[in-house]
């Protein structure tokens, strides 16, 4: 974890029936900030974040999400539909007596944050989404751009039964972890933070848990039409992004009446873990 300085408190926070193991810092009187990780890191990806939020005073619940490392995983595709998702980040929110929360998510803990931001605006302050689009607009240009289909075809591939769990886990999940090293610029992953990854991978159930968020998200039917997010939105978007094009970045963007996007030169779907002296300033900036 970050360095020795920083004090980190681990534990499981029960929610509606699922234990989500939750990694905190930071003062107990700090505003809080929940920071949502995506596929196929946990809540360890926010390492190089939360020596600068907890400098700055904030409070930092970072959980492992439903399916992912030491969190409970409940069985079959349907527990991890996005409704669910949500509901797990307003159930910790509630346990927690936080009140009105600040989100930043990244990959898919920013799906859920754009959820939330789309359903339960009531609940938030303003949320941070690095490197993803809304989901709805996601499955949109999955099916009508064909760039973003091009860039999406692992997400189909995903929806396969067993045989995507078989090969991530074939030889100590060196396909997964190729993954993390070939989609972002050199040096950004090392050994250690790999084994860090591949300890949660690792866990029991795991696999296929983190494989039913996309195939939830293809089973689900949008909205035909969305709403208007009205809570302030920071997108940060590293523009050498291998999973999603800048277009579709720019139409989520568009749907906020308050929405800001930084795209980020040179950078790619890892942005945080590539620039995290501009990222940690941009949310320092807008968290405030």
């Amino acid at each position: 974890m970050p360095g020795n300085a920083l004090e980190i408190r681990l534990r499981p926070i029960a929610v509606d029936g699922v234990a989500l193991h939750c990694l905190e810092a930071g003062p107990d009187d700090g505003t809080p900030v929940i920071v949502l990780h995506g596929f196929p890191e946990c809540s360890y990806g926010w390492h190089r974040q939360l020596p600068a939020l907890v400098a700055a005073g904030y409070r930092v619940i970072a959980p492992d999400q439903r399916g992912y490392n030491r969190s409970s995983k409940p069985r079959g595709a349907t527990a991890y539909d996005l409704d669910a998702l949500a509901a797990d980040i307003l159930g910790l929110a509630d346990r927690l007596q936080l009140g009105r929360v600040r989100l930043v998510g990244h990959d898919w803990g920013a799906s859920v944050a754009w959820w939330l931001a789309t359903f339960h605006p009531e609940r938030l302050d303003r949320i941070v989404v690095i490197n993803a689009p809304h989901p709805a607009q996601w499955r949109a240009a999955m099916r009508d751009d064909p760039a973003q289909r091009r860039k999406s075809w692992y997400v189909h591939a995903f929806r396969l039964p067993w045989l995507p769990e078989a090969a991530m886990r074939a030889g100590n999940f060196r396909a997964l972890a190729r993954g993390l090293v070939d989609s972002s610029r050199p040096g950004t992953f090392d050994e250690a933070q790999l084994a860090r990854y591949r300890e949660a991978w690792a866990q029991p159930g795991a696999l296929t848990a983190m494989l039913n968020w996309y195939r939830a998200l293809l089973r689900r039917r949008m909205p035909d039409r969305l709403p208007r997010i009205t809570v302030p939105v920071l997108m940060i978007w590293g523009v050498d992004d291998q999973f999603g094009e800048r277009s579709v970045a720019q139409a989520s963007i568009d749907q906020c009446d308050h929405g800001r996007v930084v795209y980020v030169d040179a950078a790619t779907h890892w942005v945080h873990h590539e620039e995290p002296d501009r990222v940690n300033a941009l949310l320092l900036e807008f968290l405030r």
